[in-house]
Order: C-alpha cells, then sequence, then structure tokens
C-alpha cells in the first residue's frame, strides 16, 4: 500500500522552461539560442545543481564565453529565472487533497543552492518541511544516479515498498522504479496523474 508520495518539483510542481525565462527579458531568436545553449544547457548548469559551483562561480564562467552585450541578461537568469514563479496547473489542488488524505510527501529535486531561496516563497512549499526536502546541491547527488534514491531514502526511513515517485524525466522515473519504488511519469496533466494515482489505490 502506497503511504508516501515522492515529488519532483521542476515540470512537476513548478513550471522550468528556459525559453520562456529568456523570452521575459526580450531577447532576440539569435540571443535566446546563445543562451539557452551557453546557459540552461552547460556543463555548469548541471555543476550548479550538484552544488559544486555557487551562483557566483556560474556566471563568472557563463559570462566568459558570452559577448559582453550578454553579460547582464546571462546575470539576471541566473539570478532571477525564478520571477516571476508560475506553478502547474492544478498541482496544489492535488497536493492539498493528498495531505487531507492523510499521505505523507516527500520533494526530491534537482537544483541549485538558490533553491533555498525561491522555494519558499512557492504556494506548494506548504506542503514540503524543510525536513522533507532532498535537495540536489545538498547532498551533491543528482537524478537519476542510484545514489540519489538510495540515499534519500535512508535518510528519510522511508519503505520504499511504500513510497510512489512522481517526475517529468523518464530516466529519473527509470531510476526509481530500478531502486525499488514504483514511479509515474508526469505528462504535464494533474488531472491525469490524479487518474493515475487512483489506479494505484490512492484515495483522493
Amino acid at each position: 500500500m502506497i503511504r508516501t508520495i515522492l515529488f519532483d518539483m521542476g515540470n512537476v510542481l513548478l513550471k522550468f522552461d528556459p525559453h520562456l525565462f529568456v523570452q521575459r527579458l526580450h531577447c532576440t531568436d539569435e540571443e535566446e539560442h546563445i543562451l539557452i545553449n551557453e546557459l540552461f544547457r552547460s556543463p555548469e548548469w548541471v555543476m550548479a545543481d550538484r552544488g559544486i559551483i555557487d551562483d557566483d562561480e556560474l556566471v563568472s564562467r557563463i559570462q566568459k564565453r558570452l559577448p559582453a552585450s550578454l553579460h547582464e541578461t546571462a546575470e539576471q537568469l541566473i539570478r532571477h529565472w525564478d520571477e516571476p514563479r508560475i506553478p502547474m496547473p492544478g498541482a496544489y489542488e492535488l497536493l492539498k487533497d493528498l495531505k487531507e488524505a492523510g499521505y505523507d510527501m516527500y520533494l526530491l529535486t534537482n537544483a541549485s543552492l538558490r533553491h533555498h531561496v525561491y522555494w519558499p516563497k512557492c504556494d506548494a512549499a506548504e506542503f514540503f518541511p524543510e525536513d522533507h526536502i532532498f535537495l540536489s546541491a545538498d547532498w551533491k547527488l543528482l537524478k537519476p544516479s542510484v545514489e540519489y534514491f538510495e540515499t534519500a531514502v535512508k535518510h528519510f526511513g522511508l519503505n520504499r515498498e511504500e513510497c510512489l515517485f512522481i517526475d517529468d524525466a523518464p530516466a529519473n522515473a527509470e531510476a526509481a522504479i530500478f531502486c525499488g519504488i514504483d514511479a509515474i511519469v508526469f505528462n504535464g496533466s494533474h488531472e491525469e496523474l490524479r487518474e493515475k494515482l487512483r489506479t494505484r489505490g490512492i484515495q483522493i
């Protein structure tokens, strides 16, 4: 029986769309292409999620390979991509229903140390006390590594047979399943997710 729901954050609870972030700053198509590839698809972005570089180092490294005209834009994206924060439609209502139904919920996310700044401002944060959050940058571990899930299960003292993991990345869901945790790949619809939860006996 499932008693514990493990949630990913980006594009499950909170929208994460680099193209949207860049377009907010009124960049040209060429500038958008450069920023997407040199920032959001860079090894340094992953290094920040792993917690081995901070925002200052990320800014410095990215700016070195960008034209000077994009330095300020890149820094703004790094330090303020989450402004404004956009919740995924239906996420808050689902979390509320799960909490009222008595399910334990944990957040398992790949994110940089800035998560400690912006996450508490998100509506969904009320359902995840600090001791129910497993942040990649804090642990120097990234999904979809097996070590990430094994460490999270041990840290929280979870019974993996009673857990269900929800993530929009198939590789992350597969890693959870490999570790003995049931998983659902989220496709963007919380209504469809509710149906999948019900098929697993989750009463909401």
